[in-house]
Parts: C-alpha cells; structure tokens; sequence
C-alpha cells in the first residue's frame, strides 16, 4: 500500500474515532486496529498523536467548508445564501453520529495543551468567519454583519452539539435573516407597523 493510501486510511479511522468518542479516549492500539495499519507504519506516518490529531482537523477542515460551500452556492440570490448557511447547518445537525463541532470539540479537550491543535481550530474558525464575510460582501451588506452572524452559527453548533437536535440551526436562521432585512433596508427606513 502506497504511503497516501496510508495516511488516507489512517485518517478514516482517527476521524471516526476521535468525532465519536473523543481524542484522549481513543489510542494508538485502537487506531492501529481501526485502520488495519500497523503500529509501525502508524508512527512512520504521523510521529505523534498531536500530529494525527491536527492532520485529522486539516482534512475534516477541508472537506466540511467544500460541503458547506457547495450547498450555499445552489442559491442565486447572494441574499438568499446567508440562511442557506444555517439550512446546511440544520442538514449536517441532523445525520446520524452527529456530536457538535469537531474543532471546538477538540479545543476543549487539547486546547490548553497543544499548541499545534489550537493553530489548527483557530485556522478552522477564522476560515469560516472569512467565508461569512464574502458572503456578506456578496450581498452588499453592511461588513459588520459578519460577526454576529458567526456568532449566531457557532452558537448554533454548540447548542445542537449539546442538545442533540436541529432547532438550533432553525432559531439561528430566524435570527440571521432578521439581521439581513435590518441590514438591508436604508438607513432612517422604518419597517410599516402591522396593520390592526
């Protein structure tokens, strides 16, 4: 087996271990098992654990903002993509296995530390957060709109992850579309009161 289809298969095996169960919970023997590697070529491959860890956050990285990317852009109205963000979200909260955030999962239990994981989940969040603000962008919104909304989806992520349930997502979709119609009207443009 070539050293790619290695590290591939290595990586499987940590991403479903490490989102299921946790990092500190699941060793080197369990991966090697998982994976059907060797503890040697385990080793050879990712020297630490602190290594295995970060590598498995950089793929999961990857793969999790091209999902979220690729829902988003079946929208065509740029306006229409900022909640489309919290549908995906809502979709994601709902598959089986799903256990919160895998970065703020992982800072909360190596955060204090490893240095190289917490690199790793601030990379994750701050790629995130500037996705948000192209979107913004995208829909000629004021560019402060951008932190709450993050605020709302992380909010999201940890309330579903501790919850178990998708209403996160829905309440925080409710809330990021308020921010946009505000956002979006002039300044000194009242919304009409509802008629009696």
């Amino acid at each position: 087996m070539d050293t790619q289809a290695a590290r591939d298969k290595a990586l499987d095996a940590a991403e479903r271990l490490f989102y299921a169960r946790g990092i500190q919970a699941v060793g080197m023997d369990e991966l090697r098992g998982a994976s059907g590697l060797s503890l040697k070529r385990l080793y050879q491959l990712f020297p630490t654990k602190e290594q295995f860890v970060t590598e498995y956050l950089a793929r999961r990285d990857e793969r999790w903002r091209r999902r979220l990317a690729e829902h988003v852009a079946r929208q065509r109205d740029p306006r229409e993509r900022i909640p489309a963000v919290f549908d995906w979200l809502e979709e994601w909260f709902a598959e089986d296995g799903f256990r919160g955030c895998a970065w703020i999962n992982a800072y909360g239990e190596l955060g204090a530390t490893s240095a190289p994981v917490t690199e790793q989940v601030r990379a994750h969040k701050e790629a995130f957060r500037s996705y948000l603000a192209s979107l913004v962008d995208a829909a000629a919104l004021p560019a402060a709109l951008t932190g709450p909304l993050f605020l709302l989806a992380e909010g999201a992520m940890v309330t579903a992850g501790i919850t178990g349930g998708t209403r996160p997502a829905a309440e925080a979709r409710a809330a990021a579309r308020a921010l946009v119609a505000a956002a979006g009207r002039p300044e000194g443009v009242s919304r009409p009161a509802p008629t009696p």
